[in-house]
């Protein structure tokens, strides 16, 4: 059947790039490989891998740290296509490149960046986000990890949740507090703690879906990490954060429009296929009308995701529109999973079905990088109120 996501406004490279993409994921991870890895909650590996030694996970990075300078727009292009494909993969490679990544490559001492930077586009080293804590979800200024300064080094003690990916990663971007006397926004900082690092212990947790990318606790106990391991200026923490957040959201909301356009096409083929009453279900007004809606959906999720990326690669903040654009995208990628569960009735209730692992995967999306309760109250604030 034929896609219905159509390239126009991509430039020739990028076409090419989304190409390049859909034929690594399908050859290192094939769709009965991924409903294999979705039951055993497996990391796919060598789906990661290939995309490393392609050089697409250096694809946001300087090209001095093997990176490929691209541009907003061709990290949209490729993280859509991934969320098209499967948003594990998509997740597992935003995670380690965009999430943490990007307080490394934006902040981190010259030498730190030199040596962490060039192994994450490699494929070699693998990051993930420690931000968020049991009593402190979308409050982050709230976080109670302290990081003492001891000599030459920090001492690390707390509890983080919900930290995904860090069940394979190498380091973490933990988000400490180092001064806990100061304000709330003032005196936290990020630093990179190995995962081998004595004292550190990580918790895989069971989520409802995106499992083969999925969410740790983790528990610092007098976990050590050298000064030199800071990154930015102590006290930094809140404006490193502010600075990713357009990267972040234009991210999440980028793997959310691609992956409309796969539930879209998967219930469109059903419909096509699926007889009652003499008849395709798709000859039925009814149900055409549910796939137009979709199909409406993830247009506008698109052209939201391609609107914030050519704002940032003009250089503008895009506060307002990336917070929109994330919750455009994240909301139309769980109503088109829960249209496309209707749609094909039991079997989109049924496990035997790819629907209802869209439906699970769609759902952490309004929840995850920063709720869309809170973007709202972002924008909100923008507005005056």
């Amino acid at each position: 059947m034929s896609g219905l996501m159509n390239l126009h406004g991509l430039t020739a490279e990028q076409r090419m790039m989304r190409e390049s993409v859909l034929g690594i994921c399908a050859k290192h991870a094939p769709w009965d490989a991924i409903r294999r890895m979705d039951e055993a909650r497996e990391f796919p590996h060598a789906a990661y891998d290939a995309l490393a030694e392609a050089g697409y996970l250096g694809l946001f990075y300087p090209e001095e740290y093997g990176g490929m300078a691209g541009s907003h727009t061709d990290l949209a292009v490729l993280l859509e296509t991934l969320g098209y494909y499967y948003t594990g993969i998509a997740q597992g490679v935003t995670t380690s490149m965009i999430y943490a990544g990007m307080h490394v490559v934006k902040f981190a001492p010259d030498a730190l960046k030199a040596e962490i930077v060039p192994q994450v586009a490699a494929g070699k080293v693998k990051l993930a986000l420690a931000m968020s804590e049991p009593g402190t979800g979308s409050d982050v200024a709230g976080i109670r990890t302290t990081a003492r300064r001891d000599g030459d080094d920090y001492v690390i003690n707390g509890n983080k949740v919900w930290i995904t990916c860090a069940h394979v990663a190498d380091y973490l971007v933990v988000i400490c507090r180092t001064d806990p006397s100061a304000p709330r926004h003032h005196g936290m900082s990020p630093i990179l703690v190995p995962t081998n690092a004595p004292g550190l212990r990580i918790r895989p947790l069971q989520m409802l879906g995106r499992r083969t990318t999925h969410a740790n606790e983790i528990f610092l106990e007098d976990v050590r990490v050298p000064v030199g391991n800071l990154i930015g200026q102590e006290g930094g923490a809140w404006k490193n954060i502010m600075t990713c957040l357009g990267v972040e959201r234009l991210a999440l909301a980028a793997i959310s429009a691609g992956h409309c356009f796969k539930i879209t096409e998967y219930a469109r083929d059903y419909a096509k296929q699926r007889i009652q009453f003499g008849q395709p279900i798709s000859d039925y007004q009814v149900i055409q009308h549910k796939l137009v809606d979709m199909h409406i959906m993830a247009e506008t999720a698109r052209q939201a995701v391609y609107r914030v990326a050519a704002l940032l690669d003009a250089g503008e903040a895009a506060v307002e529109e990336t917070s929109m654009a994330k919750i455009i995208a994240t909301e139309n990628n769980f109503k088109c999973a829960d249209m496309g569960l209707q749609i094909l009735g039991g079997a989109g209730y049924s496990m035997e079905y790819d629907m209802q692992m869209f439906f699970r995967d769609s759902r952490v999306g309004p929840i995850g990088g920063g709720s869309n309760e809170i973007q709202r109250n972002v924008l909100a604030k923008r507005m005056g109120l």
